[in-house]
């Protein structure tokens, strides 16, 4: 197929999903000028808005690639060009046991969620969105584990659904909390960058405990998100493991080849590992970094758009009671885990 051929079967569809991002990201700005902050980042309002016009009215076939394309190829570009924010020098500036208490809390938690969504019949793939979103940093790590996974349209909408719900909640309910625990701004602060989702919600949750603890709150999220790194990693090797154990069978009397790991890595990962050390290293000029950072951000809002015109919100309605207290339980065992670092460590 030429390049004019794939152009004109893609664009019907990425029209679509470029004007339900435009219409979310126009409502993103709403919010911030009249409320001074967005509870609904674009990313969830184009979810909603491709979920609403997919429940009401069936895009036809001409529309189908172009959806695919924004929902699979456009996310994968987003975080690829993620990398370029992550600097990993951030984690020696956090200090070793305070490293160690956001790795314990980032795995606990994941595999505490894990747990408690396979027990309550949740599919695996809908159970990993939760705990990696719960996790590490909510609706970015769901973006960014999806199409490692191969996670259905459903299962992102359900998952970023629900957690974009519970972390406004926990923004409003966490300076209370610590108040009433009389943590210090330090120790307030640190909870905040275990607990809550995204670096402007830990900024909204911190702010009544002081610069202090929106400083160290801002700090523990950023080295909690550089654990997406590794985590997606993961993932796509176990995935491209399985995948190899299934469809290749070594003869008895030989070792199994191995694989390696160019082929068992997907080719957006390897983009985000290596733009992620290009700026730890310093290699990456701001003049780069900031366009990355932007066009990552305004990919992942079309990439929404085209999952949310995926999405029957009836079938997602269905996985209702069941899923709000997995996500709920995950929150929990968190929080819980968050708090006993802080113990751990003195500050609680």
């Amino acid at each position: 197929m030429t390049f004019f051929n794939r152009l004109r079967s893609l664009w019907p569809g990425l029209a679509l999903s470029g004007g339900v991002a435009g219409a979310a990201l126009l409502l993103e700005r709403a919010e911030t000028a009249s409320t001074g902050k967005p509870w609904l980042e674009a990313l969830v309002i184009a979810i909603l808005i491709g979920a609403v016009i997919r429940t009401f009215w069936a895009p036809s076939g001409k529309f189908a690639p172009g959806i695919h394309y924004a929902a699979k190829t456009m996310l994968e570009s987003a975080v690829a060009l993620m990398g370029a924010t992550i600097n990993f020098t951030a984690i020696a500036a956090a200090g070793v046991p305070l490293l160690v208490s956001i790795i314990v809390t980032v795995m606990g938690a994941i595999v505490a969620s894990l747990l408690i969504g396979r027990s309550l019949g949740l599919r695996g793939k809908t159970a990993m969105l939760v705990a990696c979103g719960n996790a590490i940093c909510g609706n970015s790590a769901i973006a960014a584990v999806a199409p490692v996974i191969e996670a259905d349209s459903d299962d992102v909408a359900t998952s970023i659904a629900f957690t974009a719900v519970l972390g406004v909640a926990v923004v409003i309910a966490l300076p209370i909390i610590a108040r009433h625990m009389h943590l210090t701004p330090a120790a307030g602060g640190i909870l905040a960058g275990l607990t809550v989702y995204a670096v402007p919600q830990v900024i909204a949750a911190a702010g009544p405990m002081g610069s202090v603890a929106v400083q160290l709150g801002t700090l523990v999220k950023l080295v909690r998100v550089l654990m997406l790194g590794p985590i997606v990693t993961g993932l796509s090797l176990v995935k491209a493991r399985r995948e190899v154990e299934a469809h290749q069978v070594a003869p008895r009397t030989s070792l199994a080849p191995r694989t390696s790991l160019a082929l068992l890595v997907p080719r957006f990962i390897v983009d985000f590992l290596a733009l992620a050390t290009a700026n730890s290293l310093g290699l990456l000029p701001h003049a780069v970094v900031a366009p990355a950072h932007g066009a990552s951000g305004l990919l992942t809002v079309l990439a929404m758009a085209g999952l949310g015109l995926g999405v029957d919100l009836r079938s997602v309605s269905a996985a209702g009671p069941r899923m709000v207290f997995v996500v709920t339980a995950s929150l929990l065992v968190l929080a819980v885990t968050a708090f006993a670092m802080l113990r751990m460590m003195g500050l609680a």
